[in-house]
C-alpha cells in the first residue's frame, strides 16, 4: 500500500471539492433548507403543524443532506471518469491496488457528507429558531452514528456510480433517491407509520430510515425513535453490504 499516492489522490479530491464548494452547496443544501423553511417555519408559523415538529424534522434533514452529498460526491465523478472523461485510467496507473482507489473515493465522499451534515445543524437551527430543542446527550454515540451514515452514503455512491450508465443518471434520482428520501422517515418518525403496519415493516429495508432514526435518537431523544443499538447494527450491515457491492462493481468496471 503506497500511502503517499493514496494521500495525493485524497488531497486532489479535496481540492476539487473546495473549488466546487458553491456548486456543491446549491446541490446539497438548497432542497433540504427549502423543506426546513416551508415545513418548519411557514407551516408551523401558520399553525397548521405543531411547534415540536421542528425538532422532529431537523435530524431527518441532516440525514438527507448527508446521504445526498455522499452519493453525489462519489457517484457522479465515477460516472464521468468511467464513461466520458476517462480520468479513471490515470488513477488505475498509479502504484496502488484497484481496491484502494475505490476506498479513497469512499473516504473523500464520507468527508464531504460529514461536512454537509454538520453544516446543516447551525443553518437549520437559524431558520427554525426559536423552538428547536436539540441536544447531543451522548457525543460518542452521535459520532458513531454520523460516521456510519457518512459511510453508508459514500458506499452507496460507489455502488450506484459503478452500476449506472450516464444516460440513466436521471433514473437514479427518480427511482432510487426520491423513494429513499420519502420513505426514509426523514420528515416523520418511524413510529408514525404504526397505522400502516405493512409499510412500516417494508421501509426497514431502506438504510435512510436508520440514518434518520439514529440522528433523531441522539439529537432529540425525547421523541419516539428506533432503539439506538438496532440503528447501529443496521447501519453497520448496510455499510458493509454497500462496500462489498461497490468494490465488486468498481473492480469489474476497472478491468473492462
Amino acid at each position: 500500500m503506497n500511502w503517499k499516492t493514496f494521500g495525493a489522490m485524497l488531497a486532489r479530491d479535496a481540492h476539487v471539492a473546495r473549488r466546487n464548494a458553491m456548486q456543491l452547496f446549491m446541490q446539497t443544501f438548497l432542497q433540504p433548507l427549502l423543506f426546513v423553511f416551508i415545513f418548519g417555519k411557514v407551516m408551523v408559523g401558520s399553525g397548521y403543524i405543531r411547534g415540536e415538529y421542528k425538532s422532529i424534522l431537523l435530524p431527518g434533514i441532516i440525514a438527507i443532506s448527508m446521504t445526498f452529498t455522499g452519493v453525489w460526491a462519489v457517484a457522479m465523478p465515477l460516472i464521468a471518469e468511467f464513461q466520458w472523461t476517462r480520468e479513471i485510467e490515470d488513477r488505475l496507473l498509479a502504484p496502488i491496488s484497484v481496491g484502494w482507489i475505490a476506498i479513497e473515493k469512499i473516504i473523500a465522499g464520507m468527508l464531504q457528507a460529514l461536512v454537509a451534515g454538520l453544516v446543516v445543524i447551525p443553518l437549520a437551527w437559524l431558520v427554525l429558531r426559536p423552538g428547536v430543542e436539540i441536544s447531543v446527550g451522548t457525543p460518542l454515540t452521535f459520532a458513531v452514528i454520523i460516521l456510519l451514515v457518512a459511510g453508508f452514503s459514500a458506499c452507496g455512491g460507489l455502488a450506484l456510480g459503478c452500476s449506472i450508465d450516464q444516460q440513466h443518471i436521471g433514473l437514479m434520482f427518480s427511482m432510487v433517491m426520491t423513494p429513499m428520501i420519502f420513505f426514509g422517515c426523514t420528515y416523520f418518525p418511524w413510529s408514525a407509520l404504526n397505522k400502516f403496519p405493512i409499510l412500516q415493516r417494508a421501509v426497514l429495508i431502506n438504510p435512510l430510515v436508520y440514518a434518520s432514526e439514529g440522528l433523531r435518537a441522539t439529537l432529540v431523544p425525547q421523541f419516539s425513535h428506533l432503539p439506538t443499538a438496532a440503528v447501529i447494527i443496521a447501519l453497520l450491515f448496510f455499510d458493509v453490504l454497500l462496500l462489498v457491492v461497490g468494490l465488486r462493481q468498481f473492480e469489474k468496471k476497472a478491468v473492462t
